[in-house]
């Protein structure tokens, strides 16, 4: 069995697969406060609840986001599974080439989707990950990172409005019946769930034209992240949600480096 481990800014995804087989997957907070032995004491426990013995896991891979959460989270590997991680980042075979002005700078979640899609589909592809940041990610069919884009997550800018405005409350992201609102709380649900599909729409239209005037074919559209269905039921650019997409780009990377 291999351990595949995805540091975001707000959550760890953990996925355990054996062999090509997925067998589980966990969510647990991002917390650049905790100590190796914090972390320790929540995989194992984990593991525990699931039946899965530690020393099973033959291998383990790891992309981040979050550089100060690193050294602690190494360790703990280290100190629980008795080897040391594969790291994504610079060095590290991907089977794509990244058309970045400085490929240093794109963010190892965003490599390994594109490793994910190219690998699954082989077509031109659009990949939408909706997570703390929601980042567009243009694929050839060739396998090249044609670059992309970042915008604030759907969170943020609910955040945002509770936040810096002092009448507006905190709500819960449920998209409601329609546009025209008779409350505070659904006015705000409408705009965030509306605008942002709208928001998407636009950047998807326009990175659609872009990739064929470089001469690709019709891009497929791919999304995944915690909120990628709550958008994807408003839009029909969207062609198909795979929320193990991260977890699958980190399972073809291990391989590709397992030597």
């Amino acid at each position: 069995m291999i351990l595949l481990v995805d540091v975001g800014n707000t959550n760890i995804v953990l996925g355990v697969y054996d062999n090509d087989k997925y067998m589980m997957s966990w969510r647990i907070s991002t917390d650049s406060k905790k100590t190796s032995d914090e972390y320790g004491i929540q995989v194992r426990a984990l593991f525990s609840q699931n039946n899965l013995d530690i020393n099973d896991i033959e291998g383990i891979i790891i992309s981040s986001v979050v550089p100060n959460i690193m050294y602690s989270f190494e360790h703990m590997v280290r100190k629980c599974f008795n080897m040391d991680p594969i790291v994504v980042g610079p060095g590290i075979k991907t089977g794509i080439n990244i058309k970045y002005d400085n490929p240093k700078e794109v963010g190892a979640d965003r490599i390994v989707n594109a490793v994910a899609a190219y690998e699954m589909y082989k077509r031109s592809t659009i990949v939408i990950d909706f997570g703390t940041a929601t980042t567009f990610c243009a694929i050839s069919k060739n396998g090249n990172y044609l670059g992309g884009n970042i915008v604030p997550g759907i969170r943020i800018s609910s955040d945002a409005l509770f936040e810096r405005a002092a009448k507006l409350p905190r709500v819960e992201l449920e998209k409601p019946d329609t546009l025209i609102c008779k409350n505070t709380v659904t006015s705000m649900q409408a705009g965030i769930i509306y605008g942002y599909t709208g928001q998407v729409e636009y950047i998807v239209k326009k990175m659609k034209q872009e990739m064929k005037e470089l001469g690709e074919d019709e891009p497929f559209v791919l999304a995944t992240g915690g909120l990628a269905n709550l958008i994807a039921r408003e839009t029909d650019l969207i062609d198909k949600v795979n929320s193990k997409l991260t977890l699958e780009g980190l399972k073809i990377i291990y391989y590709k480096n397992k030597e």
